[in-house]
């Protein structure tokens, strides 16, 4: 009897070392009895919002403890601002108000994310020794008499897409392209939907709030998708992201110098897949959930290796954030329309921050400036020389897509180094200890590692029309294969599957 009754209480306790992600059976668990109430309450828009919103909570309680108060805090603030901004009659209060409401979100993200940088930076320069505070958790040890640790602060979990969201529901209501909800759980729902919660995509309010008044609605064919995108998703990360990360490319950035410089480019380049398997499995995983609950998020990711220019890979590569930081950002600071100096400095300081809100650590600013630099010179080149029909000419397609790919290969070095150090010496290794000599033996002693990095790029580069092909194919196929193709796709997971969580890489951000 102590051991179920023990069992219950873990299943509803923060367990930092068990999150509640979608790689986990744990979530599926979750999910499925999800369904079982969801089947009662979905007809009904209000028990069907609360119900989701109260799943969605246990979720992020079950993903980041007690910042889930982080997430509450945001509703009830940003909900508030977006009833007081159009009532307001004078523009300067309306302005203060939308001013107060993003200074809110970005000061708790701030602290979260850049307490380190900041203390770091102001004892450097003062030669003070100030130390990081958790006023979150002396006020919890205060208030509970608990005993949790001061001298850290973590980073919750997906702060940094919650408030992305929140943020651009203020603005909207201030910018008159959205009116404000009256109703703090549908709010609540939008904020904390929990299939795009933690890693995106960033919803923006005009695409997700009409949904919730909307029937449900769910054809066999959008099913059969979700289902697809679901077993995708599963692939990417667990089978192609997770394999050749604990495999390969974790050993080699952390200990560059150990290893020649052809193994450090495909290193780098295994990095590439890795991160893009990684983060759009997560992406393909949270569509489907959301589709099979009615509701459907924007794409995040189209095929952004194929690009043929460092914009164009912009367009297709975390499309919610870059058109996130084009329309809340970069249009803001001028955009294009003040000049073309005004144009490359507003691109620099989109990027830059671009790169600060991966993290406050200068190998995110370099990779930032990478970008922002590029998008610069691919402008200027533009505006000299005319963009040539590049589709119509393959031997050109491929040239301008082979660079840009190197560009960003070498922007994903400084990315997911440790430090500029390590940077460096990856740098180092690929154009001063190349070894040419010992290709051809360490091909052979990597076979499968350096085979499944050619399978995903190859999977990834194939023609739209073809990936259209077998995706159609499976969603109609009879029910019988489908299940036979995740007893499959289960049992390689099985197979491949290390006793450690592999988190999403983006839930660091």
């Amino acid at each position: 009897m102590i051991d179920i009754w023990q069992y219950i209480v873990n299943i509803f306790t923060y367990n930092e070392s068990r999150p509640i992600i979608f790689t986990e059976a744990s979530f599926w668990i979750f999910f499925t009895i999800l369904l079982f109430g969801y089947s009662i309450v979905y007809k009904k828009h209000l028990l069907r919002t609360l119900y989701l919103l109260l799943f969605s909570y246990f979720f992020y309680y079950k993903s980041s403890g007690l910042f889930f108060v982080l997430l509450i805090f945001a509703t009830i603030c940003d909900f508030t601002t977006g009833i007081l901004i159009p009532i307001s009659s004078k523009k300067w209060v309306r302005r203060l108000l939308v001013g107060v409401s993003v200074s809110i979100n970005l000061g708790v993200l701030s602290y979260f994310k850049y307490s380190y940088f900041y203390i770091d930076t102001i004892n450097h320069i003062f030669g003070t020794n100030l130390e990081v505070v958790n006023y979150i958790s002396l006020w919890t040890n205060q208030i509970f008499s608990s005993h949790f640790d001061t001298s850290t602060i973590i980073l919750p979990v997906g702060i940094s897409f919650y408030t992305f969201q929140t943020i651009s529901y203020t603005v909207d209501i201030y910018r008159e392209k959205l009116k404000p909800l009256r109703n703090i759980l549908d709010f609540g729902f939008y904020v904390s939907f929990f299939p795009q919660l933690v890693a995106g995509p960033i919803v923006r309010a005009a695409e997700f709030i009409p949904q919730i008044y909307k029937k449900f609605s769910l054809s066999r064919q959008e099913f059969n998708y979700a289902y697809f995108l679901i077993l995708n998703g599963l692939i990417k990360k667990m089978i192609i992201s997770n394999f050749i990360s604990i495999n390969f490319v974790d050993r080699v950035f952390d200990n560059p110098l150990s290893y020649s410089g052809f193994e450090n480019l495909m290193a780098t380049y295994g990095y590439a897949i890795q991160i893009y398997c990684d983060f759009s499995g997560y992406t393909d995983i949270a569509i489907g959930v959301a589709l099979l609950l009615g509701f459907r998020l924007p794409i995040n990711f189209n095929s952004p290796y194929k690009a043929i220019n460092i914009t164009d890979f912009w367009r297709r590569w975390h499309i919610s954030l870059s058109s996130w930081l084009r329309d809340y950002l970069y249009i803001p600071l001028g955009g294009n329309k003040k000049g073309k100096v005004r144009t490359y400095i507003n691109l620099m300081i989109t990027m830059f921050l671009g790169g600060l809100w991966h993290g406050a650590n200068i190998r995110f600013v370099i990779w930032g400036g990478i970008h922002g630099v590029s998008l610069a010179i691919h402008k200027l080149w533009v505006s000299i020389f005319p963009e040539p029909k590049i589709k119509s000419v393959t031997w050109k397609r491929f040239l301008s897509g082979l660079i840009t790919f190197q560009i960003v290969c070498l922007a994903w070095i400084f990315f997911r180094s440790a430090d500029i150090d390590n940077a460096a010496k990856m740098l180092h290794q690929i154009f001063n200890r190349f070894g040419f000599s010992s290709i051809l033996s360490n091909l052979t002693s990597q076979l499968n590692i350096y085979g499944l990095i050619l399978i995903g790029f190859a999977i990834h580069w194939i023609p739209v029309s073809f990936k259209e092909t077998y995706r159609g194919a499976f969603i109609k196929s009879p029910l019988v294969l489908k299940i036979i193709a995740t007893l499959i796709i289960a049992f390689i997971i099985i197979q491949i599957k290390t006793s450690d969580i592999q988190p999403f890489i983006y839930f660091r951000f």
